[in-house]
């Protein structure tokens, strides 16, 4: 039943983690300036979901702690830069539209 609970929830965070590339790569290839805002708000949402997913990872038990305490940290980090991406005017990230 352990291993089941930690594949279920290590497939969740693998699907949200992938989107994260996924949509910053999209928004390196914006067509506008809200297109790049919606790819990184995009990454930033599946960024906080990672976060989630290792947080409950941590918290139940089925992956030691100090196994992801770096992933943790790393996760951290990347919604904190996509929150300050996503907070600056468009002008700034992607040229006037």
């Amino acid at each position: 039943m352990q291993e089941k609970n930690e594949y279920v929830l290590s497939k969740q965070l693998l699907r949200s983690s992938a989107s994260i590339g996924a949509n910053i790569t999209e928004g390196q290839y914006a067509q506008s300036g809200p297109d790049f805002h919606t790819k990184m708000s995009i990454a930033k949402k599946e960024a906080a979901e990672s976060l989630y997913w290792i947080r409950l990872l941590m918290s139940s038990g089925l992956v030691p702690k100090e196994r992801i305490a770096d992933l943790h940290d790393d996760c951290e980090e990347l919604v904190k830069m996509l929150v300050s991406i996503c907070k600056t005017p468009y002008k700034r990230n992607f040229g006037t539209f």
